[in-house]
């Protein structure tokens, strides 16, 4: 973004030039910006002075030329003169003619326009057609004000021959180039006040914003024959929080006054005609940019009525530029009776745009959501100078001052008369952002010793409000500081004002002991290693998905934190749990040659069900989830999950209890899984729910394309932390010198007995029994048709004091399915 120093003046209380323009654009790059480089323009136009045609005649030589005597009240040394003082020149432009003031660049001068090309253009002078031109009369173009080259530029100033022409348009003026990603978040510094505010901070002076930003400025309203009303309606106050409006009368559009043209090519932006050109100055002045409707244009009986809303299906739109588009459905429009005329915040429509007939126009002052007009910008590739400024997000507050200045400005430059008061559409109202902050807070943050009062200085230097008690500080934001929100901007905005090269250049005092880890990311480390140790592979996914995958598992979109500014398309919304991500891994695992694995994932989730609205950021849950799957197989996998999940819980000390789902419990969690071959699982030590383990459902495998012996479970790291506060779960347990001894038992049972219930009774009857032990179920057989079921259980027995007999474990095994018998009416077979 470019920067004049001389407009920044005019904005100014203070002097912004106290300083060399070195030591300026250092301190700038220090404590505000990136700067890129500056121009110093005065070196452009040395040596050009103005000059009166005292006659203008045919050159005899020439159809085309005309020679010309003019007089620069004898500024310029070492030219050819005639008696009378005067220079001559030959010119070929058209619009030359005698008692005109120019632009004169006499020779051994630079055209200023060849500035930046690769060879500057050095006048001398020379013989045109047998006639000697010292120099030339120059154009618009040739000096830089603007891009018109049909015609030498006529000086319509009241000054005298010979004053300098560098003084008389502000030309004498250091143009700073800055890096726009600087104030990615700083709306105000797009514009010349912005960057003057600032300019006047970082020196230690105390800005004050120019009267017409901190008052209203009364206007004359007229009355019109034509324009009868203007009406302004928001349909979408969430994307359009404020819109403001006001129709002129007696419109005559033709070139701007050439002071106008000269800031304007200054600051990078092309001369089009007065009204134009006069919104593009208040933008770059402000950094609110506005727009002008021909009123004709879109009013009906001399009554305009502008809608802001969103598209409607099928409709669209054609651009300033020509560009026909189907604006996307989130979109602004800016519309009248008839439909869209203008794309909100990026730019104007074609069949409102005004030109030479124009006589009464609507003038557009408002502020659009950031990220809407951001979106809408990329998907339609359309990049403006005011989607430059509006994606930035401009404060509401401003609009009043900012349309004020610009009627004033249309009133002295164009001559139109402002019809009616203005319309102004604001739903809701934003409030003052207050921030409370105390002195010791910054300090300690900047390793500095400031004071309430030094603090305060450097704040009110750039216009915000302290009021200060004892050691703490009341901070009102002015409006147009939309990135002031917490007590950690303040400490920021001291540090840049104050300069952080200033601060003492110390490293922070901390203790060589070492941290000691918390007990989530102890628990963390352990599952990894306990989980990875049973052959399970770690992956790490993105924490967001796409619609269409919460669609697959069955978990709704509407459950979800939605983005509103995507890294990509296929990531839209904040995942509600972790198994889908892995899900979706699976077939594109299986298609890579890898048959059977388990695939686990430690992470948050969010979502809007278990969210209790006690924070303004979504809800973070810390999971843990594990699918396996196995392409060959076509067995339950059920037991296959529920193996690596029973063997994190007894390597962390935990026995779990499995029970059946009767209905659904309604979380995000359970969505995925077919409630007939899942089960919940708690903590049987201290009682806690844990979560759920099991198969997943058909249509969940068939849409993901799941092998058939595919299961998973999903439990809340919290959870087990709980666990673990309840009662410390882990004990240790020496290894036995003694061998262990195995047995099967397989009991004959009826065909609807729930496995659980059987585990738990063998458990509880080994539990109480002398000897260490592991249960792992083997398998569960049926014929078709048949009332009973055999389940079979692999038992380890192990004893801390003797060897084993065989006699002795089968007699224990005698004992277990007699009280499997006697409880559950279960035959040994």
């Amino acid at each position: 973004m470019k920067v004049s120093l001389n407009i920044a003046q005019e904005l100014s209380n203070v002097d912004l030039k106290s300083l060399p323009t070195e030591d300026l654009v250092k301190l700038a790059t220090e404590r505000l910006g990136g700067i890129e480089g500056f121009d110093d323009l005065s070196k452009h136009y040395e040596g050009i002075v103005v000059a009166k045609v005292v006659s203008c005649e045919k050159h005899p030589n020439a159809d085309k030329l005309s020679l010309c005597k003019i007089d620069d009240g004898g500024k310029t040394g070492d030219v050819d003169r005639d008696e009378a003082g005067h220079v001559q020149v030959v010119c070929g432009a058209p619009n030359v003619r005698e008692g005109i003031l120019v632009a004169w660049i006499p020779p051994k001068s630079v055209v200023p326009s060849s500035y930046g090309e690769k060879e500057l253009f050095v006048l001398e002078a020379r013989d045109l057609r047998g006639e000697i031109s010292n120099g030339m009369i120059a154009s618009p173009r040739e000096l830089g004000i603007n891009s018109d080259h049909d015609g030498i530029l006529e000086i319509t100033d009241d000054v005298a021959p010979g004053a300098s022409f560098v003084s008389l348009y502000k030309l004498d003026d250091v143009i700073i180039d800055i890096e726009n990603k600087m104030f990615t978040h700083r709306p105000d510094c797009f514009g010349q006040l912005g960057v003057a505010r600032e300019l006047a901070g970082i020196q230690g002076l105390k800005f004050e914003s120019p009267d017409w930003y901190k008052n209203n400025i009364p206007f004359n309203k007229g009355s019109s024959e034509v324009i009868k009303g203007l009406d302004v309606t928001i349909d979408s106050p969430e994307i359009c929080p404020r819109y403001m409006a006001i129709a002129f009368d007696n419109v005559t559009i033709e070139p701007s006054p050439v002071w106008l043209q000269s800031d304007l090519n200054r600051l990078g932006v092309r001369p089009i005609n007065n009204v134009v050109d006069i919104t593009n100055y208040i933008m770059l002045t402000t950094a609110q940019p506005l727009h002008a409707f021909d009123f004709d244009k879109v009013a009906k009986d001399g009554r305009a009525e502008i809608i802001v809303r969103k598209p409607k299906s099928g409709e669209k739109l054609t651009l300033l530029d020509g560009k026909v588009i189907e604006p996307h459905s989130e979109s602004t429009l800016i519309c009248n009776q008839d439909g869209p005329i203008a794309l909100g915040g990026v730019m104007g429509g074609g069949n409102s745009e005004i030109d030479e007939n124009t006589k009464r126009i609507v003038l557009e002052c408002a502020t659009f959501d950031m990220y809407n007009i951001r979106k809408t910008s990329m998907t339609h590739g359309l990049f403006t100078d005011a989607v430059t400024r509006f994606n930035k997000g401009q404060p509401a507050e401003q609009l009043p001052p900012v349309l004020q200045k610009t009627i004033q400005m249309i009133e002295e430059v164009v001559g139109a008369q402002p019809i009616g008061d203005i319309v102004d559409c604001y739903p809701t109202k934003n409030s003052p952002q207050k921030v409370d902050v105390s002195v010791d807070f910054i300090n300690r943050r900047l390793g500095s010793k400031l004071s309430s009062k030094d603090i305060g200085i450097m704040l009110t230097n750039v216009e915000f409000e302290v009021k200060s008690q004892d050691d703490y500080l009341s901070v009102i934001v002015p409006f147009w500081r939309t990135d002031i929100e917490i007590a950690e901007d303040i400490v920021e905005e001291v540090g840049r004002l104050y300069g952080f090269n200033n601060l003492p250049i110390e490293l922070p005092v901390r203790t060589i002991k070492p941290v000691s880890p918390t007990a989530r990311l102890a628990l963390k480390s352990k599952i990894r290693q306990i989980l990875s140790r049973a052959g399970a592979n770690e992956v790490l996914n993105y924490s967001f998905v796409h619609g269409n995958l919460l669609n697959k598992v069955g978990q709704k979109p509407e459950d979800s934190y939605a983005l509103r500014n995507a890294l990509s398309p296929d990531l839209q919304f904040y995942r509600q749990t972790l198994t889908p991500s892995i899900l979706d891994l699976v077939h594109k695992n299986v298609k890579s040659g890898f048959d059977e694995f388990a695939l686990f994932e430690i992470n948050k989730s969010h979502n809007k069900i278990h969210d209790d609205g006690s924070s303004d950021l979504p809800g973070e849950l810390n999971m843990i989830s594990l699918v396996y799957t196995d392409k060959k197989s076509t067995k339950s996998a059920y037991y296959n999950a529920r193996r690596y999940l029973d063997f994190l819980a007894e390597r962390l000390g935990y026995t779990l209890v499995y029970s059946p789902i009767e209905k659904d419990p309604g979380y995000p969690v359970t969505a995925p899984f077919d409630f007939k071959r899942s089960a919940l699982v708690t903590v049987k030590e201290v009682d806690v729910f844990l979560g759920i383990v099991g198969e997943f459902k058909q249509n969940v495998a068939s849409s993901m394309k799941l092998p058939s012996a595919t299961a998973g479970f999903e439990i809340g790291l919290d959870h087990l932390l709980e666990a673990q506060k309840r009662g410390s779960l882990s004990k240790y347990k020496p290894l036995s010198k003694y061998p262990s001894s195995e047995q099967d038992l397989t009991l004959k049972v009826p065909v609807n007995s729930d496995f659980t219930d059987i585990e738990v009774v063998l458990r509880d009857f080994l539990d109480s029994s002398k000897y260490e032990f592991k249960l792992q179920p083997l398998s569960i057989f049926s014929k078709e048709g048949s009332d009973h079921k055999n389940i079979s259980f692999r038992i380890e027995l192990t004893s801390q004091t003797h060897t084993l007999t065989t006699d002795e474990v089968s007699g224990i095994i005698d004992e277990l399915a007699e009280t499997a018998d006697k409880k559950l009416n279960a035959q040994r077979v």
